[in-house]
């Protein structure tokens, strides 16, 4: 039971928060977590790696992004005569090799691939695919397509194996909601849309600011004059403040509010929530938060219909936004730092539909960028003519590209995350 809780680390184990998100904190929870703000009735949670460590940036793909105009077999006849109306062009398409290449509208992304940034993974999936996307989904964020009702994620149990409860490797997802990827059995990552949503709700939020110095500077009572003194927080101070906020993630929302405000880029982000999303991002990492690991989402990718316009404009965003990111990263001195991956939770059938669209399929590429990458293109193109009702065949589980993330990135063992052991694919550098 929350009352119960009679230490501030044992309320971290629990994966509680002091902050909200547009709403209120109950009464019970609201004194407790004040209680044991008070009574300090322990050490600090442990130095977060993600400060100077490794970072993982995770891009979902929401709606199952057509994979063959994202990376396009632009001399296979069979992929134009399945598509008349949405086949891209040979001498439109950024060539990547005499067979393959990737969309148009790529070209931010292609100078990362040209750059050694970059490594196309093809024909990824998993056995038995399904078409749905909320099992698909569920399927790629637990990691475990034999759970019809998963419970946790990949990432969640990441969290959960390697952090001991007190989570010091938590996630922040940019979104309304934590997706099943981040949750663990223990640690429950952050979620907000924008760093302004992100704000304390409770009850004494005066006693809280006071407790935590946060504000224009630690407030101290004078018992003798009751009258508020001011002292300005140094720059150190501000930081430390982050490590011991009473939540999960070791972040507060005055301190993100203010990183993301007074966050000053060169950089062009595409408008809207992604663009956005990652430029909080890459803020959260210049203010050296102890994140570990972030998570992005762009949907609309569900293009039965009228496919072309709108796939378009979606990669557009897509590239934009992931170019004027790594751009901050060596800006910033952290493209060795980071690591990002992009995945969808299916492709689309090879043959367009009378609609002018595509249908949901299996297999599909993923994308993984960073300075620590191994460039170009791992696996084979799947056939387009040996289909599997319709859909292309994979050749690449996904779970072997968790693996290379979380024992190549990550430093952890995947087999306890993933329940058995998977063969890392060749990703990173030596």
């Amino acid at each position: 039971m929350l009352d119960d809780l009679s230490t501030r680390r044992l309320f971290l184990q629990r994966g509680l928060t002091l902050l909200a998100a547009g709403g209120t904190i109950p009464t019970f929870l609201d004194n407790t977590a004040l209680a044991m703000m008070q009574a300090a009735d322990g050490a600090r949670t442990q130095a977060a790696t993600g400060k100077n460590g490794k970072i993982l940036v995770i891009v979902q793909l929401s709606g199952g992004n057509d994979g063959l105009n994202t990376v396009v077999p632009y001399a296979d006849d069979a992929y134009h005569r399945a598509r008349p109306a949405l086949a891209h062009k040979a001498a439109d398409v950024l060539k990547i090799n005499d067979y393959i290449g990737l969309h148009p509208n790529l070209a931010p992304v292609k100078e990362l691939f040209d750059d050694d940034m970059m490594a196309i993974v093809q024909g990824v999936g998993y056995p038995n695919p399904n078409r749905s996307h909320f099992r698909s989904m569920d399927i790629w964020h637990s990691a475990e397509p034999e759970h019809e009702t998963p419970t946790n994620g990949w990432l969640g149990r990441f969290f959960d194996n390697t952090c001991d409860g007190t989570d010091p490797h938590s996630g922040v997802n940019i979104g309304d909601s934590i997706p099943l990827a981040m949750r663990g059995s223990r640690v429950t990552p952050l979620s907000f849309e924008k760093p302004e949503n992100y704000k304390y709700a409770g009850r004494d939020r005066a006693g809280y600011e006071r407790v935590n110095g946060i504000g224009e500077g630690k407030q101290h009572i004078d018992a003798a004059t009751s009258k508020k003194q001011i002292e300005v927080a140094t720059a150190d101070e501000q930081l430390q403040f982050l490590t011991r906020t009473a939540m999960d993630a070791q972040v507060s929302s005055d301190n993100i509010q203010r990183i993301a405000k007074n966050y000053q880029t060169s950089s062009r982000y595409p408008g809207g929530e992604f663009g956005q999303g990652l430029r909080t991002i890459a803020a959260m990492i210049a203010g050296q938060l102890p994140t570990r690991v972030y998570y992005v989402s762009l949907g609309g990718f569900d293009t039965h219909a009228n496919q072309r316009g709108r796939h378009e404009q979606l990669l557009q965003q897509f590239a934009a936004g992931v170019s004027a990111f790594w751009k901050d990263m060596k800006r910033q001195e952290n493209e060795d730092r980071v690591l990002m991956m992009t995945f969808s939770e299916f492709g689309r059938r090879v043959d367009q539909n009378a609609s002018g669209g595509t249908d949901h399929g299996a297999a599909a590429p993923m994308f993984f960028f960073g300075k620590s990458v191994k460039g170009g293109v791992i696996g084979k193109h799947p056939s387009l003519t040996q289909l599997d009702q319709g859909d292309l065949r994979y050749h690449i589980d996904f779970r072997e590209a968790y693996a290379s993330v979380l024992q190549q990135w990550m430093d952890a063992p995947s087999k306890p995350i993933l329940g058995q052991q998977f063969k890392p694919l060749q990703i990173l550098r030596a």
